[in-house]
């Protein structure tokens, strides 16, 4: 059978150590690795146009220091510590804590909005990056200033356009490129150092805090700036089923912390060292002949992150999907290589969008700044609380120790936010906004798949009753094998009796299947199915499917023979149900513009038989009305 297929669990990320870090580089550490074509720029500019010696170190301090506890203490040494089956990021960590180990809807509410609020970093993340790399035109040559934009756009335009025939062919150049990105940066950065080594003094972390305590409302608009040096901390741990927490570690200790360090502290450097802040100061240590190389590399690493966010965007709609927070979205698997290798249409033409209209409205990358670390911000702030869970029922601290290490990531994160909040009427409104709707969407949609479980259950007939009236009224039984698809955990499907009574006849042979979607990524082979004879010819059976695999119902039929089951699988017929949504008259049901949002959204959904991959030619679909 294929990778990932029903009779395959999940394998550990496998491969050299050296290896899986080197490709850790190109899909986890590009967001936070190209973060310095801008942070700085965006600091100094909060700090004042002419930022004393005192203001410099101190926002180098802030900076060094906010890397160091949010992303290498909370996310690399706690987060990373806590993984449902291996997988990482806000929505395993929500499955695992709100639905796996106890039913809490609100733990639920608060992972899924945590979610959303990605989808607004993955929007902002290519438009900011590639805008920061293109403005060092604006250095090379001041005359093509005004095609920064339209370049931006096209290169843009191009990513997105390209994203169905996926990244197969070239991702294996992202890890590379990437490496030497970070080298580049840091020896940039030892550049900047030498000239002005005394910047090391930033080390000291009473610096940053006499910075931020002692000036007042520009203190706490630099917190906001500087916010933006771990905007892609997050991806470290929703990456981690990808790699393995081992080789990211080593990714972020040997390679991306310490460019990160030198280059920030080498800008530091130049500022204090008397270099003009006007423009970019990332680009200004560059020596001038090899400004446009590296603006040339500039433009492919930011390329190559915003990838890896759109691609990261991929992964969360599926996981939403399998968890049943978002309806079946037509899912294109780009190549055979990896899992994760994955298109899906409506998710990228939005992104698309979005990143567009941010791209042409706001201009510079300057003004979207504003716009961005919100969602990031608030999208951690979410964590730590669920950390803190975590911390209480999976390692089982104390709650004095559980409340302490959570509080502490709690004032910082809390801190974060509240300065992001000022950047809300200025453009932080775009990704809440867009992570309401996408919240909205994934509320509305579980309550209606809700209602029509809720309306299903209400008819159901045991298998032996149904099975016994079959006989009493004589209905032929008919050569071959039917399939049906249920929800019903152990009932006669209503699809079933509904083909009974249309059709007036039943075959010899009758599967009848289940498919649950757990709160786990990957399900071993051995858990994956069970089935039992009901009653002579009658087979029930369980499919179980981790969230992060791919249904694939007839190579899991194909090892039901060895489960004792013996139908004919040569001649099987598959019957599915198409349910169209229509109002309760009894005034019981959703509301009604819920009903209306929820039964478009069922419309458009992908086929049952698509998302199942039921060969088309052996398909029976029976529509059915269900009042929401």
């Amino acid at each position: 059978m294929s990778e990932n297929s029903t009779s395959a669990a999940r394998q550990a990320p496998q491969g050299r150590l050296t290896v899986l870090g080197l490709s850790a580089l190109g899909i986890v550490f590009g967001d936070i690795g190209t973060s310095p074509l801008y942070t700085f720029k965006t600091i100094l500019g909060a700090a004042g146009k002419a930022p004393d010696a005192g203001a410099v170190l101190g926002a180098l301090s802030l900076v060094l220091w906010t890397l160091f506890i949010i992303t290498t203490v909370k996310y690399v040494l706690f987060a990373m510590r806590v993984d449902n089956d291996g997988e990482g990021g806000i929505l395993a960590l929500m499955a695992l804590l709100g639905v796996k180990k106890k039913n809490r809807p609100t733990i639920v509410a608060f992972g899924l909005f945590g979610a959303a609020l990605i989808y607004g970093d993955g929007a902002i993340t290519p438009a900011i990056s590639v805008l920061s790399a293109l403005e060092g035109l604006n250095m090379a040559t001041p005359a093509l200033q005004p095609y920064v934009v339209p370049a931006a756009v096209v290169i843009l335009l191009l990513l997105f356009a390209i994203q169905s025939q996926g990244t197969a062919a070239i991702g294996h150049l992202f890890g590379p490129v990437m490496l030497v990105w970070f080298v580049t940066i840091a020896v940039m950065g030892v550049l900047g150092i030498a000239r002005h080594p005394a910047v090391f003094a930033a080390l000291n972390p009473a610096y940053g805090l006499s910075y931020l305590f002692s000036s007042g409302m520009t203190g706490f608009l630099v917190l906001g700036a500087v916010f933006l040096c771990v905007t892609g901390a997050e991806a470290l741990y929703a990456d981690m089923g990808h790699f393995g927490r081992r080789p990211i570690k080593l990714a972020w200790f040997a390679v991306v912390f310490p460019s990160l360090i030198l280059n920030y502290a080498g800008q530091a450097a130049l500022v204090l060292d008397g270099m003009p802040t006007e423009g970019n100061i990332f680009f200004r240590l560059c020596p001038d002949p090899l400004l446009l190389p590296l603006i040339l590399l500039a433009t492919i690493a930011t390329i190559i992150a915003s990838q890896s966010i759109i691609t990261g965007a991929f992964s969360m709609t599926r996981q939403a999907i399998q968890l049943g927070w978002l309806p079946r979205l037509r899912i294109k698997q780009t190549s055979s290589e990896g899992y994760g290798q994955i298109y899906v249409g409506v998710v990228n033409w939005l992104l698309m969008i979005v990143t567009l209209g941010l791209t042409i409205g706001f201009g510079k990358s300057d003004n979207l700044a504003s716009a961005y670390g919100i969602a990031v911000s608030l999208t951690m702030l979410m964590t730590s609380v669920l950390l803190f869970i975590a911390m209480r029922e999976i390692w089982g601290w104390s709650l004095i120790a559980a409340a302490s290490v959570a509080a502490f990531f709690l004032i910082i994160d809390g801190a974060f936010f509240l300065a992001n909040l000022t950047k809300v009427a200025e453009g932080g409104y775009v990704p809440l906004l867009l992570a309401i709707f996408v919240y909205g969407i994934m509320w509305i949609w579980h309550r209606g798949a809700a209602a029509v479980s809720a309306w299903i259950r209400a008819s159901l007939i045991p298998i032996p009753q149904f099975m016994t009236e079959i006989a009493t009224k004589q209905v032929p039984r008919v050569p071959g094998t039917a399939v049906f698809l249920t929800r019903t955990e152990q009932d006669t499907p209503p699809v079933m009796v509904w083909h009974v009574k249309h059709n007036r006849a039943l075959h010899e042979h009758v599967f009848v299947l289940r498919v649950e979607i757990l709160q786990r990524p990957w399900i071993s082979s051995s858990d994956r199915l069970t089935i039992e004879e009901v009653v002579p010819g009658v087979w029930r059976a369980h499919a179980r499917f981790g969230f992060m695999e791919r249904p694939h119902i007839p190579e899991l039929l194909s090892v039901s023979k060895l489960l004792g089951c013996t139908i004919d699988l040569a001649d099987v017929t598959y019957y599915v149900g198409h349910e169209t949504v229509i109002r309760r008259q009894d005034g019981q049901g959703l509301p009604a513009w819920q009903e209306r949002l929820f039964a478009v959204m069922e419309r458009n959904a992908e086929h049952v038989s698509d998302f199942f991959r039921l060969p088309n030619d052996q398909v029976v679909e029976i529509g059915r009305q269900v009042a929401i």
